[in-house]
């Protein structure tokens, strides 16, 4: 659906040569002189990558839409993950590749958002965090209390992570998704 420039708002997904991108941010300048533009900073719906975009105030854009659905993961099938919306229980198949090393924060019966447009799934977000619980790590040492340093934890989903000292196999912990680094002990 054609459009100008003067209605991007953030969340806004644009067709740019063929490429789809989400507006994270944007600013409409009017200087004192010279033409108005929209300044924006969008992101690939594919790939990821961030860029700075100037457009021209009055443009005609090629606005899309995608349609961004919770779907909880059921189970991992050959190369692909399965995710079941709980509002029809309509079972989808998601490649392994819009997964990517998100895999190791993947829990069954998580909830993700996955976005698609024209039936094609884009992408998969996994919540910001999830708790998991420590399979194995060296024993916690009576004294470590403080987070003078960390070791390796390997977590239920096979990941490898750095926690405190004082983390111990059984514990459940916190991890950020984005980065895998700990957030805290998960109090049961």
């Amino acid at each position: 659906m054609a459009q100008t420039t003067n209605d991007i708002k953030n969340g806004s997904v644009l067709n740019l040569d063929g490429k789809l991108w989400t507006v994270t941010k944007f600013q409409h300048v009017k200087p004192g002189k010279g033409p108005a533009f929209v300044r924006t900073t969008i992101k690939d719906v594919l790939t990821g990558k961030i860029v700075d975009k100037t457009f021209n105030a009055g443009m005609k854009m090629e606005f899309e839409t995608v349609d961004n659905r919770t779907m909880q993961y059921s189970y991992r099938e050959a190369d692909s993950f399965v995710f079941m919306d709980m509002t029809n229980f309509e079972q989808v198949n998601i490649p392994e590749n819009l997964i990517a090393d998100q895999e190791r924060f993947l829990l069954e019966g998580t909830d993700c958002i996955i976005s698609f447009h024209d039936g094609n799934a884009l992408s998969v977000e996994l919540p910001a965090s999830v708790t998991l619980k420590v399979e194995h790590t060296e024993p916690g040492l009576q004294g470590n209390r403080s987070n003078a340093g960390t070791k390796p934890a390997t977590v239920e989903t096979g990941a490898e992570i750095q926690v405190p000292l004082f983390i111990n196999e059984g514990e459940r912990v916190k991890v950020d998704t984005r980065d895998g680094s700990y957030l805290g002990r998960e109090n049961s």
